[in-house]
């Protein structure tokens, strides 16, 4: 299909409503949003119009089997004021890995990575300018076929929508090890980033919450003893010089800022180490002194450093600082605002305002 995109703009912005040094957390949203239709087998009629409600026939697909997957990326800007996208074909690629396993058509790559840059550039006055900001954007699709039966739907909505974001964690976290939830199995669906496993999520979160916890440590299906990611994040830990993180078993998402984390880490030239790891071992890295750090990545988060982790009626202390993650952290962000040499050529600039 073509990737000419109409364009309606607002008359006027809401910018100017907004507080950049106290923003909301996902309660703030841009002018405008991205749409694109699938119907009779292809996508058609892509465009930005002004953020609205979507009409929603009652027996839209989504709403009673499930098709609905998202991707989560940030827009920040460079010294020159550029707005800078962080490996958007990378989400591009996984929002379609979601889609096939969930029953779902192919986006068009291009497309997608198009559609950002357009929406972004017409939202560039949204993209918060201090450290550790930026502006989340949000694509997703879903089922809206009015339909009530067990079979894939034939008309879904491609949609990319933004929000400005201050930083996610402003201290350090405790895990709550989960021993009788479980967020995914292999040949589940937690290898795509499905709406239905953050569902699922939520009430084992919020009584993770309720223990003094920030997020839970999800552990495998089968033992409840070897640790998968966060709930909002990929996790590795330094044990004795060594950086360890779960391999991707079939039940683990593919985070962009985990493989990105990977790359940076052995690019500094520490050893990295995908296999499993049990929270026992954890545990007694923890008593014996070899645990020195632990870190979560992801979009919303970047690096969330983590101080304790609960299991049952025992806490593992992990550490008090985390010198590996803040190094990592202030790369990231110095690659995302154009600081620090993109060596790895990551990162896409919009030059120009595409939009007029």
């Amino acid at each position: 299909m073509s990737n000419n995109i109409s364009i309606t703009k607002v008359e006027k912005s809401r910018v100017d409503t907004l507080d950049f040094n106290n923003i909301p957390l996902g309660t703030t949203f841009t002018d405008h949003m991205f749409i694109c239709d699938y119907e009779n087998g292809q996508w058609v009629n892509p465009r930005i119009e002004p953020l609205a409600l979507i009409p929603t026939h009652p027996a839209a697909m989504a709403l009673h089997y499930g098709q609905a997957i998202f991707e989560g990326m940030k827009a920040t800007v460079d010294a020159e004021g550029n707005p800078m996208l962080f490996r958007p074909n990378k989400n591009a690629e996984r929002l379609n890995f979601s889609a096939d396993r969930m029953g779902m058509p192919d986006f068009p790559e291009s497309l997608f990575v198009e559609g950002l840059k357009q929406l972004v550039a017409l939202e560039k006055s949204w993209i918060p300018p201090q450290d550790g900001s930026a502006l989340y954007l949000r694509p997703f699709m879903y089922a809206d076929e009015p339909f009530i039966g067990m079979r894939a739907a034939t008309h879904y909505k491609f949609i990319i929508i933004a929000s400005p974001a201050g930083p996610f964690f402003s201290k350090r976290i405790k895990l709550w090890a989960e021993k009788k939830y479980i967020r995914a199995v292999a040949g589940g669906t937690g290898e795509a980033k499905a709406a239905g496993n953050y569902a699922a999520a939520i009430r084992p979160t919020e009584l993770a919450k309720s223990k003094g916890y920030d997020q839970v440590l999800w552990l495998d299906a089968v033992e409840h003893k070897y640790i998968q990611e966060v709930g909002t994040m990929n996790i590795f830990f330094k044990i004795d010089g060594k950086i360890i993180t779960p391999g991707r078993d079939g039940a683990i998402l593919d985070g962009i800022t985990r493989i990105s984390v990977m790359e940076l880490l052995k690019h500094k030239g520490f050893e990295v180490v995908e296999r499993p790891i049990s929270i026992d071992e954890v545990k007694e890295a923890s008593n014996n002194g070899t645990l020195e750090e632990a870190f979560g990545t992801g979009t919303a988060v970047g690096i969330a450093y983590i101080q304790d982790i609960g299991l049952n009626g025992d806490v593992i202390h992990v550490s008090n600082e985390s010198p590996v993650g803040l190094d990592i952290n202030n790369t990231l962000n110095g690659i995302k605002t154009g600081k620090i040499e993109d060596t790895f050529n990551w990162m896409v600039k919009i030059e120009k305002v595409l939009v007029k």
